[in-house]
């Protein structure tokens, strides 16, 4: 054992021998590992800050209704914006009317004064005739998306409710809005029943609009016919009144979901413009309107979202519903086509 030990010494005070290891040693070979990884939780991996969001609103949302605004927002968060699968193409970005049209008349004045507001406001009845109207173009006229959209609303409302009970669903939903219309022309019109007002008063969607009615004055036209006469289409308003001093149309919304923001009422815009562009080329009106409100309404009585559309936004709506008017003309066209004689 001395010997072995001796001999080594000397080695190591060798300078032509070294004992150090090489810098790569490998005994592995292509079937076995000699030191094997511990097996990593992928879960561990996950970005649970990034998709609170997504977990939250699942888990939110089970047993509630949903509507078309809940689905695109829960697809928005599973899927990512749908802009992003298909991005719009240049061409249609850059679109613009053919036959364009004035949504302003130079012949009206816009200049508000007492003399010219009506004492009773106008209440023009809807003729019931061939006539195109707002509402029937923008309905058939919609996007894929929006039809997407809406049919899987009622396809998942129908599997929750049942045919029945969605049937009975929609027609309260109907009913409210129609009740709540109601309401407002008994509040709004000089000549109301007092017992009625205060009998509506009670209302949660009377509750949602009171700061909003504050503002609102000067009431010209109350659930009234419109007629373009020029692009033929007819339509029947809401309101017509000043709200903060300025002359509007006003389009009166209920909703199950709060809409804070403009884009959450998706064609609503463009039924104002339709109605504002109407009002001005319409002989039965003799004042011009050049902006628009839309009040979105809650049953609970939160207090209602105000969403105003001055004389800019109004003109870049109105070349949005020229361009589906120029759409549900041409569909026209084709159906009449193919009709037989």
């Amino acid at each position: 054992m001395k010997a072995f030990q001796t001999i080594c010494r000397q080695l190591r005070s060798s300078k032509r021998f070294s004992l150090e290891p090489t810098a790569h040693v490998d005994f592995s070979t292509s079937s076995y590992s000699c030191s094997r990884k511990k097996k990593v939780n992928p879960y561990k991996e996950v970005d649970q800050g990034k998709y609170s969001d997504l977990v939250q609103s699942v888990l939110s949302s089970r047993g509630l209704a949903q509507t078309p605004e809940s689905l695109f927002e829960e697809d928005n968060l599973l899927y990512g914006p749908v802009s992003k699968c298909k991005p719009p193409k240049q061409d249609e970005e850059a679109r613009v009317p053919r036959n364009w049209c004035p949504l302003f008349n130079p012949e009206r004045s816009i200049k508000l004064n007492a003399t010219s507001t009506p004492t009773v406001p106008l209440k023009i009845p809807l003729q019931r005739n061939t006539t195109r109207s707002v509402t029937k173009i923008l309905q058939q006229t919609m996007t894929s998306e929006q039809l997407f959209y809406l049919e899987r609303w009622k396809q998942r409302m129908i599997l929750e409710l049942g045919e029945d009970g969605f049937a009975e669903y929609s027609s309260n939903i109907f009913l409210q809005g129609k009740r709540f219309h109601k309401a407002l022309e008994s509040i709004l019109a000089p000549e109301g029943d007092l017992k009625e007002r205060e009998e509506n008063l009670e209302s949660g969607y009377i509750e949602s609009v009171q700061h909003i009615l504050k503002d609102v004055s000067g009431v010209r036209a109350l659930e009234s016919a419109v007629q373009h006469e020029t692009l033929k289409y007819v339509g029947l308003l809401d309101c017509v009144a000043e709200y903060q001093g300025k002359l509007c149309v006003i389009d009166w919304k209920t909703s199950e979901k709060p809409k804070p923001y403009i884009r959450n009422t998706f064609d609503n815009p463009l039924q104002v413009v339709a109605y504002v562009g109407a009002i001005n080329n319409d002989a039965n009106y003799s004042f011009q309107v050049q902006c628009g409100l839309i009040v979105v309404a809650y049953k609970d009585g939160s207090p209602a979202h105000p969403h105003f559309m001055d004389t800019e936004l109004c003109s870049q709506y109105w070349a949005k519903w020229l361009l589906r008017l120029e759409e549900y003309t041409k569909k026209e066209k084709n159906q009449n086509v193919q009709k037989p004689d």
